[in-house]
């Protein structure tokens, strides 16, 4: 007989069960377990992981082969995907990541800004204007159909996210400050999330953002 052994959402009853009756862990027992670590793991890595970018603008002070779009646009999808996590009761290792790259993504952005001196007229709209409209997407007080409309959307607004900057390191031959860490930390924790998101039975649409 499993004992029961939760531990924020995590049954390792059946795992230690078996292991104590001298049997490997069945798949069914083992997987969501795995899948419940790695998200956790993902949300504790996620707490740091654009942490070497702002470090690296702040040590040179210089935003040179930065795509601003790019961080802006990122910023975006962040806002929506985490709002629709939250709307939709997913447990929080299945998305809590999202809710640290959002604060790091506005840390980094207003850097960005910053070193990016005399800011035009356009860009304090578009400040402004994330300001005013971000708290209504993340309280998920808008209709539901614009709602769904505005997650799927995030699937583009990441994938152009990425080709401004991929467009400006091919045209500079260079990366400039972009920290190749904080790239590499985005792309292997975007790797385990499509297990976990699998795991966790979230969206395809959630899984397919993970993947682009």
């Amino acid at each position: 007989m499993g004992v029961e052994m939760k531990f924020l959402g995590m049954d390792f009853g059946c795992a230690f069960g078996s292991l104590g009756d001298g049997k490997f862990p069945e798949k069914d027992c083992l997987l969501p377990l795995i899948s419940k670590l790695l998200g956790y793991c993902i949300v504790a890595a996620s707490t740091t992981v654009k942490l070497p970018q702002i470090l690296k603008i702040l040590k040179s002070q210089s935003v040179r082969g930065l795509s601003v779009m790019a961080f802006e646009l990122e910023l975006v999808g962040y806002t929506i995907a985490l709002a629709y996590c939250l709307h939709k009761g997913l447990p929080f290792s299945a998305y809590g990541e999202l809710a640290f790259l959002l604060i790091q993504a506005i840390i980094l952005l207003a850097i960005i800004y910053y070193y990016s001196q005399p800011l035009g007229t356009k860009t304090w709209m578009k400040a402004l204007l994330y300001c005013g409209v971000a708290p209504t997407i993340l309280a998920g007080q808008i209709d539901p159909v614009l709602f769904e409309a505005l997650y799927a959307s995030q699937h583009a607004i990441f994938f152009c996210a990425r080709v401004p900057q991929i467009w400006q390191n091919y045209s500079n031959k260079s990366t400039g400050e972009l920290s190749f860490l904080t790239c590499l930390m985005n792309s292997a924790g975007s790797l385990v999330r499509v297990f976990t998101s699998l795991q966790e039975k979230a969206p395809t649409s959630g899984i397919l953002a993970s993947c682009l």
